[in-house]
């Protein structure tokens, strides 16, 4: 009995028999158990499917980051890689840039789960809203996308979310300052072409300076690339051009405390003469000087539930969900009150 045998008493194509054979992931479970159950009856074993067929232990769970250099991602990954490892699986883990690649992020995703041949992925960062049913055809891999925006139109079909909402914590974050007393209040956003987070987080901030009636400076709004060093030159540029501003919000604690030493090297105060918040609540925020005043998202929580999660649709114990944590206001000593 050769592989043609199999495929015609499973009523299937080669192909089809061929990817059960190599473990690839984009053949349905029950295509899959149709052709194992015939080859089982047969006693059809390949010698260079053997270890496959007997223990079918490719138990590979991927992990797609947005972003090389991302800190806040990098302590949850040491969360998720504890668990993973602790439930038997491993861990392969990709970086990527969605603005220097000419695939879209769909079609790396994708690439992913059939290159490695994943049982699952967890997203983390990344605009998955374009991503149509059909990238996903014969794929039956769950994946779960983790701090990516609540509001990102994204099928229920194809993904999980576990995520805050953006705008509501930027809302609090400005809201804050204004209840300061600050009235000229910058914010410092990741990148223009960010439709995810950026985007929700500069609508927070607006919505709080209206409702306080306050009005929207366009050059109260500068980008600092989620790193020190752009975060450091563009806020020199904003202190040079904007003499009056006595807040700044910057929308990540890396761009916040690179935005701090260029305060300090202006000859300025922060928490004195400019009052600085940023996001993320990263530990090294508490251990900078002045510490940061933060928005902090619950990184752990939100990597044990991504995990937990996918291991529910991958037993095919649960079914997909859309998990919205709470963030929390941490109150240091880079924000103060001022009068008038």
């Amino acid at each position: 009995m050769n592989i043609k045998d199999i495929a015609k008493l499973s009523g299937v194509g080669v192909s089809t028999v061929s990817r059960v054979l190599n473990n690839h992931p984009d053949v349905k479970k029950e295509t899959r158990d149709k052709v194992l159950e015939v080859m089982k009856e047969h006693n059809y074993v390949p010698n260079n499917s053997a270890r496959i067929l007997k223990s079918n232990n490719m138990k590979h769970i991927g992990v797609l980051v947005k972003g090389i250099f991302n800190p806040f991602f990098s302590e949850m990954l040491k969360i998720i890689e504890a668990r993973i490892n602790q439930i038997g699986y491993t861990m392969i883990l990709h970086h990527y840039d969605a603005n220097n690649l000419g695939d879209s992020e769909g079609e790396v995703l994708v690439s992913f789960i059939k290159g490695k041949r994943l049982q699952g992925v967890i997203c983390l960062g990344g605009n998955f809203s374009k991503i149509e049913g059909e990238f996903f055809e014969d794929i039956d891999v769950p994946v779960v996308l983790t701090s990516v925006d609540s509001h990102m139109k994204i099928s229920n079909q194809l993904f999980s979310r576990v995520c805050i909402d953006n705008k509501k914590a930027a809302y609090e974050a400005t809201d804050y300052l204004i209840q300061k007393g600050h009235k000229h209040i910058a914010i410092m956003l990741g990148d223009e072409f960010d439709a995810g987070v950026s985007n929700r987080r500069i609508k927070g901030y607006m919505e709080a300076l209206a409702a306080a009636g306050i009005p929207v400076n366009k050059g109260y709004v500068v980008m600092g690339g989620y790193d020190y060093a752009p975060a450091y030159e563009s806020a020199k540029v904003l202190l040079a051009n904007q003499p009056e501003i006595t807040a700044l919000f910057a929308i990540s604690d890396i761009m916040a405390i690179g935005a701090g030493k260029a305060i300090s090297d202006c000859g300025l105060k922060i928490g004195e003469d400019i009052s600085l918040i940023g996001f993320d609540g990263l530990n090294i925020g508490e251990y900078y000087t002045p510490s940061l005043t933060t928005i902090k998202q619950p990184g752990t929580r939100m990597a044990e539930k991504s995990i937990d999660l996918l291991m529910e649709l991958i037993e095919k114990n649960g079914s997909n969900q859309n998990i919205i944590l709470e963030t929390k206001l941490i109150e240091r000593m880079s924000v103060s009150q001022i009068e008038g």
